[in-house]
């Protein structure tokens, strides 16, 4: 009698241990779960089982495919486009950049040029110095 008390106990066992691992296998039969702000295919600490079945029709799963490839090809136009308007910018920066480096400089020799011609006409308007010698050309020889 014993040897069947002790089968029993095993039974029991493998039916409880069946019984509470059966909802832990349930649930990751479902294959998607939610563990904060990432998905994933494994149960996680606090995860909560995420429902994957597709219920669409073909035709729905279609358009809907087709939607998604027409706001891709979308996005990449605008992203073309948005970076050609960016490399456009910079061109003109750089060439407004060019052409303030030009004009300072064509201000600054034209500023130089102009006080090195007043300081000239500065210096012709001054009376001329009297010299202190007297100058004899060799052509005079005193008599």
């Amino acid at each position: 009698m014993k040897k069947k008390t002790g089968m029993t106990t095993i039974a029991i066992f493998l039916i409880a241990s069946c019984a509470h691992l059966a909802p832990a296998a349930a649930q990751n039969a479902s294959g998607a779960w939610r563990c904060g702000n990432t998905y994933t295919d494994q149960p996680c600490k606090n995860g909560k089982p995420v429902d994957v079945d597709d219920r669409r029709s073909d035709a729905d799963r279609r358009a809907a495919d087709a939607a998604t490839r027409g706001a891709e090809k979308r996005a990449d136009e605008l992203e073309r486009s948005r970076v050609k308007l960016d490399r456009d910018v910079a061109e003109r920066d750089r060439k407004a950049a060019a052409d303030a480096r030009r004009t300072d400089l064509a201000e600054r020799k034209l500023a130089n040029a102009e006080r090195l011609q007043k300081a000239r006409q500065a210096k012709m308007d001054r009376e001329p110095r009297k010299s202190t010698k007297t100058f004899k050309s060799a052509s005079t020889k005193p008599n």
